[in-house]
Protein backbone atom coordinates (compact mmCIF):
# COMPACT_ATOMS: atom_id res chain seq x y z
CA UNK A 1 0.00 0.00 0.00
CA UNK A 2 0.94 3.85 -0.21
CA UNK A 3 -0.17 6.35 1.56
CA UNK A 4 -0.11 10.21 1.34
CA UNK A 5 -0.60 12.80 4.08
CA UNK A 6 -2.51 15.77 3.44
CA UNK A 7 -4.25 18.57 5.14
CA UNK A 8 -8.13 18.58 4.23
CA UNK A 9 -8.29 21.98 3.19
CA UNK A 10 -5.52 20.90 0.60
CA UNK A 11 -8.28 18.04 -0.52
CA UNK A 12 -11.20 20.40 -1.16
CA UNK A 13 -9.23 23.12 -2.99
CA UNK A 14 -7.19 20.51 -5.60
CA UNK A 15 -9.99 17.71 -5.81
CA UNK A 16 -9.29 15.28 -7.21
CA UNK A 17 -6.78 15.60 -8.89
CA UNK A 18 -3.46 16.65 -6.65
CA UNK A 19 -0.27 18.02 -8.53
CA UNK A 20 2.49 19.74 -6.95
CA UNK A 21 2.59 22.89 -9.63
CA UNK A 22 -0.82 23.88 -8.16
CA UNK A 23 1.16 25.42 -5.23
CA UNK A 24 4.15 26.61 -5.85
CA UNK A 25 3.24 30.13 -4.88
CA UNK A 26 2.37 29.07 -1.17
CA UNK A 27 5.61 27.08 -0.71
CA UNK A 28 8.73 28.51 1.61
CA UNK A 29 12.30 28.60 0.51
CA UNK A 30 13.39 25.36 1.92
CA UNK A 31 10.51 23.71 -0.26
CA UNK A 32 11.27 25.77 -3.52
CA UNK A 33 15.15 24.22 -2.88
CA UNK A 34 13.89 20.95 -2.54
CA UNK A 35 11.18 21.65 -5.49
CA UNK A 36 14.10 23.08 -7.72
CA UNK A 37 15.92 19.57 -6.92
CA UNK A 38 13.75 17.71 -7.84
CA UNK A 39 12.70 19.37 -10.98
CA UNK A 40 16.49 18.84 -12.12
CA UNK A 41 16.31 15.13 -10.97
CA UNK A 42 13.22 13.84 -12.67
CA UNK A 43 11.74 16.74 -14.89
CA UNK A 44 8.96 17.87 -12.42
CA UNK A 45 8.13 17.75 -9.03
CA UNK A 46 6.25 14.87 -7.67
CA UNK A 47 3.33 14.11 -5.20
CA UNK A 48 5.14 12.04 -2.46
CA UNK A 49 3.43 8.75 -0.91
CA UNK A 50 5.36 6.56 1.50
CA UNK A 51 5.04 2.80 0.30
CA UNK A 52 4.87 0.52 2.96
CA UNK A 53 6.56 -3.15 3.59
CA UNK A 54 7.65 -5.65 6.08
CA UNK A 55 9.99 -3.28 7.48
CA UNK A 56 8.11 -0.10 7.35
CA UNK A 57 4.68 -1.10 8.91
CA UNK A 58 1.17 0.33 7.22
CA UNK A 59 0.97 1.93 11.18
CA UNK A 60 4.18 3.52 10.54
CA UNK A 61 3.45 5.63 7.19
CA UNK A 62 0.26 6.40 8.99
CA UNK A 63 1.95 8.31 11.56
CA UNK A 64 4.70 9.65 9.37
CA UNK A 65 2.09 10.76 6.62
CA UNK A 66 0.07 12.55 9.34
CA UNK A 67 3.17 14.79 10.08
CA UNK A 68 2.19 16.39 6.88
CA UNK A 69 -1.32 16.73 7.30
CA UNK A 70 -4.59 15.57 9.07
CA UNK A 71 -5.60 13.42 6.19
CA UNK A 72 -3.81 10.39 4.93
CA UNK A 73 -5.04 8.79 1.50
CA UNK A 74 -4.16 4.86 1.39
CA UNK A 75 -3.69 3.38 -2.37
CA UNK A 76 -3.16 -0.06 -3.60
CA UNK A 77 -1.52 0.58 -6.64
CA UNK A 78 -0.43 4.03 -8.53
CA UNK A 79 -0.11 4.93 -11.96
CA UNK A 80 3.37 5.38 -14.14
CA UNK A 81 5.86 6.97 -13.93
CA UNK A 82 6.61 6.04 -10.62
CA UNK A 83 9.93 7.09 -9.36
CA UNK A 84 11.84 5.78 -5.96
CA UNK A 85 12.56 9.38 -4.55
CA UNK A 86 13.80 7.61 -1.15
CA UNK A 87 14.19 4.05 0.77
CA UNK A 88 10.39 4.37 1.73
CA UNK A 89 9.15 7.19 -0.31
CA UNK A 90 8.25 6.79 -4.24
CA UNK A 91 6.83 9.42 -5.98
CA UNK A 92 4.11 9.97 -9.34
CA UNK A 93 3.32 13.26 -11.35
CA UNK A 94 -0.17 13.76 -10.28
CA UNK A 95 -2.32 11.52 -8.14
CA UNK A 96 -5.62 11.03 -8.67
CA UNK A 97 -7.44 11.28 -5.00
CA UNK A 98 -10.36 8.94 -6.39
CA UNK A 99 -8.41 6.05 -6.63
CA UNK A 100 -7.71 5.78 -3.19
CA UNK A 101 -8.95 2.68 -1.11
CA UNK A 102 -9.39 4.40 2.22
CA UNK A 103 -9.19 7.51 4.39
CA UNK A 104 -7.84 7.41 7.76
CA UNK A 105 -8.68 11.17 9.78
CA UNK A 106 -7.40 12.75 12.92
CA UNK A 107 -11.17 13.76 13.03
CA UNK A 108 -14.82 13.47 11.68
CA UNK A 109 -15.51 15.17 8.23
CA UNK A 110 -18.84 14.78 6.87
CA UNK A 111 -17.45 17.12 3.79
CA UNK A 112 -14.78 14.58 3.32
CA UNK A 113 -17.29 12.06 3.46
CA UNK A 114 -19.27 13.93 0.96
CA UNK A 115 -16.31 13.98 -1.95
CA UNK A 116 -15.68 10.31 -1.03
CA UNK A 117 -19.21 8.68 -0.26
CA UNK A 118 -18.11 5.14 -1.53
CA UNK A 119 -14.78 5.05 0.02
CA UNK A 120 -13.72 3.49 3.89
CA UNK A 121 -12.87 6.63 6.02
CA UNK A 122 -11.61 5.97 9.20
CA UNK A 123 -11.39 8.33 12.47
CA UNK A 124 -8.08 7.32 14.26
Amino acid sequence: MFYHGINREYVYHSYPILSPRRRVAEKKEDQLTDRMHLIEQFGLEPVHLLEASEEYTKEQCIKACLRFGDSVFAFTSLPDPLWQLSRHEVGVPVLDLRNCQQIYLLQEDPELRQLFPHKRIQVL
